[in-house]
């Protein structure tokens, strides 16, 4: 079997970031910081996370770590937005939810909410019962959906 997670790349906020997502889908967090790999205490990033991790019940995964030398204060880079009813971005990619039913779509969003810029409110839609975008607080867009046929 081979699995695809999507792994998150962080500017010193990804120990912040696994928090959060914990806080939304629950499960367990696990994290190991580049100082636990052999870098020298008192070098800058010492304590930020070279490799982070996030298994969430229903097959929620997501990895994250710290991007050697860059500094949070480097800000996020991209942005997205509807115009016309187009999505217009320069983002590399989205991440993508899916919910059998609006409800737990629905408690995913209301999560997810907290802090974001909502792109495309959670609405019924031409395709799906629920559809939305967000930009979460780390900088993370998130298109979420009814799966079709659910």
């Amino acid at each position: 079997m081979i699995t695809t997670t999507t792994h998150l790349n962080f500017r010193g906020t990804a120990r912040q970031a696994l928090e959060f997502y914990r806080g939304v889908f629950g499960g367990e967090v696990t994290a190991a910081t580049y100082g636990q790999f052999g870098m020298p205490e008192g070098v800058p990033g010492f304590d930020r996370i070279v490799f982070g991790q996030l298994q969430a019940p229903g097959g929620i995964r997501l990895m994250a770590y710290d991007i050697p030398g860059a500094d949070d204060a480097e800000g996020i880079a991209g942005s997205t937005r509807r115009e016309n009813g187009v999505t217009i971005t320069d983002r590399t990619f989205f991440q993508s939810l899916q919910a059998d039913s609006l409800d737990e779509l629905t408690t995913y969003w209301e999560r997810l909410a907290d802090g974001a810029v909502v792109v495309e409110p959670l609405a019924a839609s031409a395709w799906s019962p629920g559809f939305g975008m967000l930009t979460d607080r780390f900088g993370v867009t998130w298109v979420v959906d009814v799966r079709l046929g659910a």
